[in-house]
């Protein structure tokens, strides 16, 4: 890879949230409310050496340790006598911002913000230390419109956002096909069309698009209205895993306050042990939390199958990260970023070491 250099801006959005948000006033994202259980603090627990950890998130079931580790209180148990302030966000670079400013410390987050936020702050700003998803990204469509894989062509298919984590595995793939797409207007032999999640079904009802390139629970959104799973994109990458979303850290507050980020670690790591031994459980206390956050429960329709279609890790498969960054690159996104000290892995090893488990590779681009 290249040397740093200054980058433009990586026309990125993560996973948009497919459930509505009311922003706060300092415009970053909307503080999630917790009821007794995610925050309660026993009158003897010891405090770390802050008072208090902002974590983010997003809304969203790729997010679910998050969801799920507050919801159980699972983050809480670990920090003892520190409190946990959780917030939710709907768009990557407002999660990027507000780990810049301070506002938060910790976030979940997908691979395209997190790259284009380092690369942005020329290495500077965050690390990425640990994983916590895996899949649950489909291209679903229009069966009547769209048959086979060769069909795509000259069809409209919807991503997300210009240069999102999903816009980007889309013109890949279309690139593989040996088709051809201006990234930027995404007109060519398929037509890209930059749509708002919220908004993806009704464009998948009224027509305007004959599919869609989207995350869970967007695609089985899309399946509830009659669409078809036509390519699962875990199929494309080897042992079908690669990073959806990833867990990142202001290098100031990892470096002023291990102790910290070390205890949010272990609360991820156990609340991701928790969801695959509780799928069930799991699955219900994400989906009360996605309705305490937006007032509204996914039906079984939609959340049944996206939550079997995603898997929860602590791995963050770092070398899929990489790939992504290339992807982004041969799409002519972003140009050849230097992600060298990106990983900080060596707090969620102790912490995986200690839980007997396996410990994680960084492929090379880890923090000296």
């Amino acid at each position: 890879m290249s040397a740093a250099r200054p980058l433009p801006a990586l026309r990125t959005l993560a996973v948009v949230a497919t459930l509505p948000l009311l922003l706060t006033a300092c415009g970053y994202g909307a503080e999630s409310t917790a009821d007794d259980k995610q925050t309660q603090v026993a009158a003897d627990a010891k405090k770390l050496s802050v008072d208090e950890v902002k974590i983010g998130y997003f809304p969203n079931l790729t997010h679910a340790t998050a969801l799920v580790g507050v919801q159980e209180g699972l983050f809480q148990k670990e920090l003892g006598g520190t409190t946990i302030k959780p917030s939710t966000f709907n768009a990557g670079p407002s999660e990027i911002e507000a780990l810049n400013s301070g506002s938060i410390d910790i976030g979940w987050i997908g691979p395209s913000p997190a790259i284009n936020g380092y690369t942005k702050a020329a290495g500077k700003n965050l690390r990425i230390i640990s994983g916590s998803a895996s899949g649950g990204v489909k291209l679903v469509v229009n069966p009547e419109k769209i048959k086979s894989l060769k069909d795509v062509k000259g069809k409209k298919i919807a991503t997300p956002q210009l240069g999102n984590t999903q816009d980007v595995a889309l013109l890949n793939w279309i690139s593989e096909q040996g088709w051809k797409v201006d990234a930027e207007s995404g007109k060519g032999d398929v037509s890209v069309v930059r749509t708002d999640n919220k908004v993806t079904p009704d464009a998948y009802k009224s027509g305007s698009i004959d599919g869609a390139w989207v995350p869970e629970p967007t695609a089985s959104k899309l399946v509830a209205e009659g669409a078809k799973v036509l390519l699962d994109e875990s199929d494309l990458w080897p042992d079908k895993k690669f990073v959806i979303t990833n867990i990142i850290v202001s290098q100031s507050f990892l470096k002023e306050h291990p102790d910290v980020v070390e205890a949010v670690l272990r609360g991820s790591v156990k609340t991701n042990k928790w969801i695959n031994a509780n799928p069930d459980k799991a699955k219900a206390s994400a989906n009360k939390a996605l309705e305490k956050l937006s007032g509204k429960a996914l039906p079984a329709e939609v959340i049944d199958p996206a939550w079997k279609s995603i898997t929860f890790l602590d791995d963050p498969l770092a070398a899929t990260l990489d790939s992504e960054a290339q992807h982004a690159v041969k799409a002519g996104l972003l140009e050849q970023p230097d992600l060298k000290g990106i990983y900080d892995l060596a707090p969620l090893n102790k912490v995986l070491k200690a839980e007997g488990e396996p410990e994680v590779d960084d492929a090379g681009l880890g923090a000296k």
